[in-house]
């Protein structure tokens, strides 16, 4: 599987559910555009997670790509590459050949602009399984409708919905219900995220990741 992990927007969990799906499937990583804490990137952030101190985990099965672009501000990757001196050009983002299962990261939320004319969702493929992070805040339902709908009018399927955060079952209910979309599960508001954590949850998720 190719599993594309967007959010509903920026600092909703997009990278703890990645390194949990990456633990649960033995999956490869693959950040394509990373803004700005290149020395603590996303894909820094998902090895340690991971318990992986090397290009490989400990497992000796889950890869980690480097991205097609690191650019040096965090910000929106239009307005980095721009500081930068660069464009983003699309044709230079080439997904990692493997045969494993690759879990894709997006960046902030699908309509994030890459550049004049493009957004994170024109990164996805159609052979792309979504998953989508929901975190609750005032106006999550509406964020999280909108990001659905607008996937859906690109012609791509949502697979799955992993919410992140404290449980709120009014708003995970109406969401599910609206949209009729699978629930991987959801990830409490932890006091911190660890190698054994990302595991526990790793085992928690598996089976509805399998199952996509």
């Amino acid at each position: 599987m190719k599993i594309f992990v967007t959010g509903i927007s920026t600092d909703v969990g997009k990278t703890i559910a990645s390194a949990i799906i990456v633990e649960a499937l033995e999956a490869d990583y693959w950040k394509p555009i990373q803004a700005g804490d290149l020395e603590n990137s996303d894909s820094h952030k998902v090895k340690n997670l991971l318990g992986c101190h090397t290009e490989q985990s400990r497992s000796a099965k889950s890869q980690f790509y480097p991205n097609a672009y690191a650019l040096n501000t965090p910000a929106s990757p239009h307005l980095a590459a721009e500081i930068d001196g660069i464009i983003i050009d699309l044709n230079k983002i080439v997904e990692p050949k493997t045969d494993n299962h690759l879990v894709i990261e997006g960046a902030g939320g699908i309509f994030v602009p890459l550049n004049e004319n493009e957004t994170i969702i024109d990164l996805i493929q159609p052979d792309y399984k979504i998953i989508v992070v929901s975190r609750h805040y005032l106006g999550s339902i509406n964020h999280t409708l909108l990001t659905i709908e607008a996937i859906r009018n690109r012609g791509f399927q949502v697979s799955g919905i992993i919410f992140s955060g404290s449980e709120n079952k009014s708003t995970e209910n109406i969401i599910i219900n609206k949209t009729g979309i699978k629930l991987i599960g959801r990830i409490d508001q932890e006091p911190y995220f660890d190698q054994n954590v990302i595991k526990e949850y790793a085992d928690l998720f598996r089976e509805n990741l399998l199952n996509l």
